[in-house]
């Protein structure tokens, strides 16, 4: 299956911005320059975790306060609780309507007639 019809299904759920985040924040782990990292973190920050982002994901007031903190200096894994956080939401929630929808359904039986 595809992540491409995985996200298209969190779009229409207006759920597209956990998926969106938890890549972000799998491309930050990589990085490994000082400076990289740094831009990423506070590009994270404004898009996800800014009370008024645009694509505000759904986590608690005080993971997002530690992250707040850890801009000043961000490290490895300053989005790892956040991370795991939205990750859950998404295993909980999302994947389990996406499991059942006409979308991955439709999907599915596509694969198999292509085979």
């Amino acid at each position: 299956m595809s992540r491409g019809g995985k996200r298209t299904f969190l779009q229409s759920e207006f759920s597209e911005e956990n998926i969106e985040f938890w890549l972000a924040c799998r491309d930050y782990s990589r990085s490994t320059c000082p400076a990289e990292r740094s831009c990423k973190a506070t590009e994270i920050y404004h898009t996800f975790l800014h009370p008024e982002a645009e694509k505000e994901v759904n986590i608690d007031y005080h993971t997002r306060e530690k992250i707040k903190q850890a801009m000043l200096d961000p490290d490895d894994s300053c989005f790892d609780e956040a991370e795991r956080h939205v990750f859950r939401l998404m295993e909980k929630d999302s994947c389990p309507r996406f499991w059942k929808s006409d979308m991955y359904l439709n999907l599915q039986h596509r694969d198999k007639a292509s085979r």
